[in-house]
């Protein structure tokens, strides 16, 4: 389903599992209409989860630091915006993480400290109780939503654990899909910016078996076209979705429903995908993942 000059049109085509019987709503967090979960003199905190991922979207005050005591695994540091730099600190040992970066902090404590403020996104897994119980859309998984296994980290990084951190200013390179990043617990795919609406006959509508998609627009507007199967019980049946959504805000795509989104703005657009745990897919296409080299696929030497 995917336009001849996609580079996800070279994907292996998806897995002939078991028919879904089943299916989840998508979640949409509209950050920019709600109130924050955690307003303080740090600064305003919206949080939003899917099934396995969390989503901690921060307008940091100068000088705020956010600490995690005992964090149980790897989490995520997003810093979209050039001038919101970042010292983040593990382990007694500290790094200066600049602006256009991503970074990925080991379980344990860690302080990340925004000295100017200024947009800061952490993502971490369902397993960081707290933060999933302060979530807008807490509610919704009260039951584990269908089609989606258990989570299951992967391997550690070669070399053991640290805080590692990567520039977004990576130059496109024909037949690789976006910038993609990845650790033991996340992979982030930083798209290219769309700078006006999608042409409307090049859409990509396509599905995932057995996993969740998020995705997080930090400028502009998306529509998230979304549609479920049809099984022979219509009581299954869902309504498609056409959800406008700006910016802050997450859409939670719910496996396996089609989807596709369509940037909406004149004046730029962009959208970040992201996967809890890495897509395996996607890692096994040679190139795609920039830091590949210093996280391991399941099965590869450490």
């Amino acid at each position: 389903m995917y336009n001849s000059t996609d580079p996800r049109a070279s994907l292996a085509t998806a897995k002939a599992g078991p028919a879904a019987s089943e299916f989840a709503a998508a979640e949409y967090l509209k950050f920019y209409q709600t109130a924050p979960q955690q307003d303080d003199a740090s600064g305003r905190t919206w949080l939003g989860r899917g099934q396995n991922f969390i989503i901690a979207y921060t307008e940091a005050a100068p000088g705020a630091s956010f600490s995690r005591s005992g964090q149980v695994d790897e989490y995520v540091v997003l810093l979209q915006d050039p001038d919101a730099s970042a010292t983040i600190t593990w382990q007694s040992a500290t790094e200066t993480v600049p602006g256009y970066s991503i970074a990925f902090v080991p379980p344990g404590d860690s302080t990340v400290t925004m000295p100017e403020g200024g947009r800061l996104v952490r993502m971490f897994t369902t397993r960081s109780d707290d933060l999933a119980a302060a979530c807008a859309n807490a509610d919704a998984y009260a039951e584990p939503h269908p089609n989606i296994p258990p989570f299951v980290a992967w391997p550690e990084p070669r070399g053991g654990h640290r805080v590692r951190f990567y520039s977004l200013d990576v130059p496109p390179e024909p037949g690789r899909f976006g910038r993609i990043f990845r650790c033991t617990t996340f992979m982030v795919n930083c798209l290219p910016a769309e700078p006006r609406p999608r042409d409307i006959t090049k859409l990509s509508p396509h599905y995932h078996d057995d996993f969740e998609q998020c995705s997080l627009a930090l400028k502009g507007a998306f529509t998230h076209h979304i549609r479920w199967p049809w099984t022979p019980d219509l009581n299954a049946w869902r309504a498609d979705d056409h959800e406008w959504c700006g910016s802050p805000s997450i859409a939670v795509i719910p496996p396996p429903a089609i989807h596709t989104s369509r940037a909406m703005e004149e004046t730029g657009n962009q959208l970040i995908d992201i996967f809890s745990p890495p897509r395996m897919d996607f890692s096994e296409k040679q190139g795609w993942v920039l830091n590949a080299d210093d996280y391991p696929m399941p099965g590869q030497p450490a």
